[in-house]
């Protein structure tokens, strides 16, 4: 399966469960803009490895709100710790879904350590989560986006041909915190 198809995939599934959408920086941010931009989607313009972070931020602070997360294996293997706090705090409203194509895509397709044999799915169960499963086809992929935990999903190395994502990153910031603010206590909107 290719990348873009993963992360059309997902852009769905968070759209129908009116998920907060976090993704990884450079290529799968521009892929997921491409498919289906939408405010509730938090598009990672640096800071690379931090994606799950947030996205498990946002998960225990918005506990009302699903928050699925893509990632990349370069990413996760430069955070993995988030692993072990993901596993810790284990919020049934996260989703960390991350994308293994076995390079950094976003910076010339070097092989990251898992083309060389680091198991993520072993990884995310030696760090404690529960719920975790491995990925190749696309409709496995449609019933794993449905839950919480990881989700580890086998992509072809390649990024597609998609054009630079035309918001700033104000614009991003501004129109994705709008979508994620709490709702005001009933009755309090009309003070």
């Amino acid at each position: 399966m290719k990348r873009i198809e993963a992360i059309a995939l997902a852009a769905e599934a968070a759209a129908a469960q009116d998920a907060l959408l976090v993704s990884n920086i450079g290529f799968p941010s521009r892929e997921l803009f491409s498919v289906k931009d939408r405010p509730e989607n938090f598009y990672m313009l640096g800071s690379m490895g931090l994606a799950s972070s947030i996205g498990l931020g946002l998960a225990l602070a918005l506990p009302e709100r699903k928050v699925m997360v893509l990632d990349g294996d370069g990413s996760v293997l430069m955070n993995l710790g988030t692993l072990a706090t993901i596993a810790h705090y284990a919020p049934e409203n996260y989703l960390l879904v991350i994308l293994d194509n076995c390079c950094y895509g976003s910076t010339g397709s070097q092989p990251t350590c898992t083309h060389l044999g680091t198991d993520l799915f072993a990884l995310a169960k030696a760090a404690g989560v529960k719920k975790v499963s491995l990925v190749e086809r696309a409709e496995d992929l449609a019933e794993a986006l449905l839950g919480p935990g990881v989700v580890i999903v086998n992509v072809d190395a390649g990024n597609a041909n998609v054009p630079i994502i035309s918001l700033s990153p104000k614009e991003i910031i501004e129109r994705f915190m709008r979508c994620a603010r709490p709702a005001p206590p009933f009755g309090m909107n009309h003070l």
